[in-house]
């Protein structure tokens, strides 16, 4: 009776131990480190459940993760629930984290650059690398009347609005929610004590952002942009024409010129400071905060 006693014990400890085990390793499969390495995908709407499983599966630490993230998937019906967007694992997250993460659509944001760009064509292009909507359809909405008009520049370029430096974005964020991002970055820009000055400068926001825009052009060196803009507001309140080379080789459209001949003086553009006085109709680049803070700082000279 005893040794029947004794060889049930050892089987229900036997049973116990696997059974513990079991959990253990179960519990580590969903639960534990699942993500050998940092992994970036992202997802439109045109991509197909296989092909994020395809990105993701070589990512996994063993075929018992890749198992169970099939099954976790299966269970929250992953294949259906999949949202778009850039995600990025972290190595260590787990396959629970993973795949709650895709349906939650918990993606990671994008650090958005808004740098040197001339042109609303040209800066489309360099938003688009950087987040899912193509050039095309981010010109369309920088064009956009109506859109132009909530933001408050009916008649004037959007390009004014950009102030240039990096944004936390999502890589889904639309054309329309972008820039109207851009514009409460721009309220913020505007500040105070920056608002203020405009009344020394006797321009707008746009025309100091327009005048910026020419400096920058100008040059690069913080140390002169004060003497350049105080040059630039001299001959706006005498009538004179600027007559700065930068608006001639915008108005010609060949931003490699490096020299400027007479015939292309006398072209025939209202971004021409040679042939029009005061400032042209928009910025000519997207200006520096240095060469904005310059204007509204500018060198009183004779």
């Amino acid at each position: 009776m005893k040794k029947n006693l004794g060889r049930l014990f050892y089987a229900a400890t036997l049973v116990g131990g696997v059974a513990a085990a079991m959990v253990i390793i179960l519990y580590s499969a969903f639960y534990g480190k699942a993500v050998d390495a940092e992994k970036v995908i992202y997802i439109d709407k045109a991509t197909q459940y296989s092909e994020i499983v395809e990105q993701l599966r070589p990512s996994l630490r063993s075929k018992l993760h890749q198992r169970a993230f099939d099954f976790y998937a299966k269970r929250l019906n992953l294949e259906e629930r999949f949202r778009t967007g850039r995600y990025l694992f972290g190595e260590g997250e787990s396959v629970i984290r993973v795949v709650r993460r895709l349906v939650l659509g918990e993606q990671t944001a994008v650090k958005l650059v808004v740098g040197e760009a001339r042109t609303l064509p040209q800066l489309a292009g360099k938003l688009a690398n950087q987040i899912e909507a193509d050039s095309a359809t981010l010109l369309s909405a920088m064009r956009n009347s109506e859109l132009k008009a909530t933001l408050g520049y009916k008649r004037d370029s959007l390009i004014a609005m950009f102030v240039p430096n990096s944004y936390q974005v999502y890589w889904t964020i639309t054309p329309e929610k972008l820039l109207e991002r851009m514009k409460r970055e721009s309220d913020a820009f505007w500040n105070e004590a920056r608002t203020a000055k405009l009344a020394r400068t006797k321009l707008s926001k746009y025309q100091v952002m327009t005048l910026a825009s020419i400096v920058y052009e100008e040059t690069k060196n913080r140390g002169e942009m004060p003497k350049i803009a105080g040059v630039y507001i001299n001959r706006l309140r005498k009538g004179m024409p600027l007559q700065a080379c930068p608006t001639v080789k915008y108005a010609i459209g060949d931003f490699a010129l490096t020299r400027i001949l007479y015939k292309h003086l006398r072209y025939d553009s209202p971004f021409n400071t040679y042939r029009n006085a005061g400032l042209p109709p928009a910025p000519i680049c997207i200006p520096s905060i240095a060469a904005i803070d310059a204007v509204l700082n500018y060198d009183k000279n004779n």
